[in-house]
């Protein structure tokens, strides 16, 4: 059997304004395989030519943890972030999301069907402005000035041997022409869980 967990993960590219470049910025918080935990609450990153090389705060969070379990019986991954405040190079004060809670979780148990849950709790705010989401597509927030953000909510999938659940999916097209940042595109994604049913005895 297997199981993981993440937090975040994030693939973005950062168009500097003083150069024709982009610069990748790939990273994961609490990303872990079975048997594994982690429960980091705060991601900062160094991007080249970015905020004079300080660190950019990418997530801050009370809570953020990822367990990933498997025995004989089963295989499990649980995601569980709490308070949590999501930035992108270039908007230090204004956060991509802010989420009140987020989980998500996977089970594979031997002679039972995979089960995939997520649930966002609490008030969801995009780049400053609260939304409600719906289940039945993405939704989208633009806000003039600053870019656009589309989200995906609570996508489970299931199959007879495994299951994968995903709370947000965040596709990310900011301009913030500030810190020497002038594009960030790309997706970032929020508590994850997957599971696999480990062959019987």
């Amino acid at each position: 059997g297997r199981a993981s967990a993440v937090v975040l993960r994030a693939g973005l590219d950062v168009s500097l304004l003083d150069k024709s470049v982009q610069v990748p910025l790939k990273v994961t918080l609490n990303d872990v395989q079975a048997p594994a935990s982690a429960g980091k609450t705060a991601l900062s990153v160094n991007v080249d030519g970015v905020e004079g090389g300080a660190p950019v705060s990418v997530l801050r969070a009370d809570v953020a943890t990822a367990n990933a379990t498997v025995d004989e019986h089963g295989a499990e991954g649980h995601t569980n972030l709490a308070k949590a405040r999501i930035h992108v190079p270039g908007l230090p004060v204004l956060s991509l999301i802010e989420v009140e809670k987020v989980t998500s979780k996977a089970v594979c148990e031997v002679g039972r069907k995979p089960v995939a849950e997520s649930n966002v709790l609490g008030h969801v705010a995009v780049l400053g402005k609260k939304v409600t989401l719906s289940a039945g597509g993405p939704t989208r927030v633009a806000v003039p000035g600053v870019g656009e953000v589309s989200l995906d909510l609570s996508k489970t999938v299931t199959t007879e041997r495994t299951a994968a659940a995903t709370a947000l999916r965040l596709k990310v097209s900011v301009n913030p022409l500030n810190l020497n940042v002038a594009e960030v595109e790309g997706e970032v994604t929020l508590a994850e869980a997957t599971c696999e049913t480990p062959k019987g005895p």
